[in-house]
């Protein structure tokens, strides 16, 4: 079989992909997740709740026998984190996925750059979620995970709040940040300036990505991630819902801000955005500073994230779609049992 594809393929692959979300957007315009429409498979569900969700790995560039042995596991799709990649090379990564019978349902984007102070550097990482959102088309994924940038580190900085300080008020119109914590903010002026410029810049340049997003027929994901920004649930929500627009969701990292609030509060107040979601777990730290280090991060069922009310939340929100594993276990059948424990809303006892 040829390994090129022409350019009738590429668009046609688009055009369908894109009239799938849009008929999809049309059935439910709450949810817009689409995703269980184009599952090949009937996932995994419960007669305990009302949606279904699907099992995902995360791969790098596809590979015939990585394919097998996921399928073997007992997964139904991947997450790529190929992103930089002409859509011939990713319309072949597709073929090959869907000859083992799994979906490549997203591309990783993963960190762009949209508050530098350098246009230059800002114009080149939206030129380069662009190439995300053509390769996605070309997999044919419905989603691109982007974390339009961060600010400062992973290590707490003095300059801004912990996690229990976090108390942020914004208006809801502009977004513009005015208070960080109780009392006197001063100490963390320079963190809502910096706020303050990642939400003006990130809003241009996720708005300039729309038109493209649109004619592909590919959601731009915005994750919640340790970028320092965005950090509570509703402040994320309302960045995310400023947009305005079915092509501009939530990729919802259901481990990576429990040190913030618990990642049943994020779902329900992310509501109908989710568009996908990541899991791994997270061992809060009541008596750290910062709520605990990446060092807390966990394999599912190995940290105090409650799963069966995540689950719970989950089917509030009406969510059917992706669940990807991001913990770093081996992709194998203990972890499909661990993921199938969480989409049955079951608790487990590991060791």
């Amino acid at each position: 079989m040829s390994n090129s594809v022409s350019r009738r393929q590429f668009l046609g692959t688009s055009a369908t992909v894109a009239a799938g979300i849009v008929a999809a957007s049309q059935v439910s315009v709450q949810n817009h997740s689409a995703n269980a429409a184009f599952a090949q498979t009937d996932g995994t569900t419960s007669s305990n709740f009302k949606t279904q969700i699907f099992k995902a790995a995360i791969v790098g560039e596809p590979d015939d026998k990585k394919f097998e042995s996921l399928v073997n596991a007992g997964f139904e799709g991947v997450e790529t984190t190929a992103w930089n990649t002409t859509p011939e090379k990713a319309a072949t990564g597709r073929l090959l996925a869907e000859k083992h019978g799994l979906r490549i349902h997203s591309v990783m984007r993963g960190w762009a750059n949209f508050n530098a102070d350098d246009k230059v550097v800002r114009q080149k990482t939206i030129d380069e979620t662009a190439t995300a959102l053509r390769a996605a088309a070309a997999y044919g994924a419905d989603t691109i995970l982007l974390v339009p940038c961060k600010i400062g580190s992973f290590d707490q900085a003095d300059w801004i709040p912990t996690p229990q300080e976090f108390k942020i008020a914004f208006d809801p119109k502009t977004l513009k940040v005015n208070k960080v914590a109780d009392g006197d903010s001063a100490k963390f002026e320079k963190y809502i300036q910096q706020q303050n410029i990642a939400t003006e810049t990130s809003i241009e340049a996720v708005n300039s990505l729309i038109p493209l997003a649109a004619e592909l027929g590919v959601v731009i994901g915005i994750e919640n991630v340790w970028n320092n920004l965005w950090v509570k649930p509703e402040f994320f929500a309302a960045f995310v819902r400023s947009f305005d627009n079915i092509w501009v969701r939530t990729y919802l990292d259901l481990g990576n801000h429990a040190k913030y609030a618990p990642p049943e509060e994020w779902v329900a107040t992310c509501g109908t955005t989710i568009i996908k979601t990541h899991c791994k777990d997270f061992l809060v730290d009541s008596e750290s500073k910062d709520g605990g280090s990446v060092r807390n991060f966990r394999r599912l069922y190995e940290g105090n994230i409650n799963w069966s009310t995540v689950r719970r939340a989950l089917d509030a929100v009406n969510y059917n779609g992706w669940m990807s594993d991001e913990t770093g276990a081996a992709q194998d059948s203990e972890l499909i049992r661990r993921m199938n424990a969480i989409i049955a809303g079951e608790q487990l006892k590991i060791g």
